[in-house]
C-alpha cells in the first residue's frame, strides 16, 4: 500500500472567529498523535502546552512544542486533541482516527469513515459493572 492523503479542517475551539484551515494531510496508522507544522500554529493561535520529548527516524532525540487544544474536522466527524509541532505537513495519527472512527479503505486506498458506523462515530468499551 502507498501513501495516503486526506483533506482535514483544523479549528481552534477557543478562538471560532479564526478560520479554519483545510490541510492535506498524510495519514499515518504507525504515528499516535496529530503533528502540525509551525505555520498551521501560527495561524491558528494555538498555545504551547508543553514540550514534549521525540525520537526523529534516525533516532535522535528532540524536544518539540505540544499545542492545543486542537479541532479536527473529516466529513461529519470531529475530535479534540493536541498536536505535536514539527515537519512542513500535517500528519494524521492513530489517535484522532480511532476518536472519529475512521477506517482506510485498502481498495480504494483512501480514508472513510466506518462503513458499520456512517452516521455516528462508534468506539468499544469496558462494561462497568454495578456497585
Amino acid at each position: 500500500m502507498g501513501l495516503i492523503y486526506t483533506s482535514v479542517d483544523l479549528i481552534n475551539p477557543r478562538n471560532r472567529s479564526l478560520k479554519p484551515i483545510s490541510a492535506k494531510a498524510l495519514v499515518d496508522t504507525g504515528a499516535i498523535t496529530l503533528c502540525i507544522p509551525e505555520h498551521v500554529v501560527v495561524q491558528l493561535g494555538l498555545e504551547e502546552l508543553e514540550k514534549r520529548e521525540v525520537k526523529t527516524a534516525d533516532g535522535e532525540p528532540r524536544l518539540v512544542p505540544y499545542v492545543g487544544p486542537i479541532q479536527v474536522r473529516f466529513g461529519n466527524r470531529s475530535c479534540f486533541t493536541g498536536a505535536l509541532v514539527l515537519g512542513d505537513s500535517v500528519l494524521l495519527g492513530a489517535v484522532p482516527m480511532e476518536d472519529m472512527d475512521l477506517v482506510i479503505n485498502p481498495r480504494t486506498q483512501e480514508l472513510t469513515v466506518n462503513p458499520d458506523s456512517p452516521n455516528i462515530p462508534s468506539a468499544i468499551v469496558m462494561r462497568l459493572s454495578r456497585l
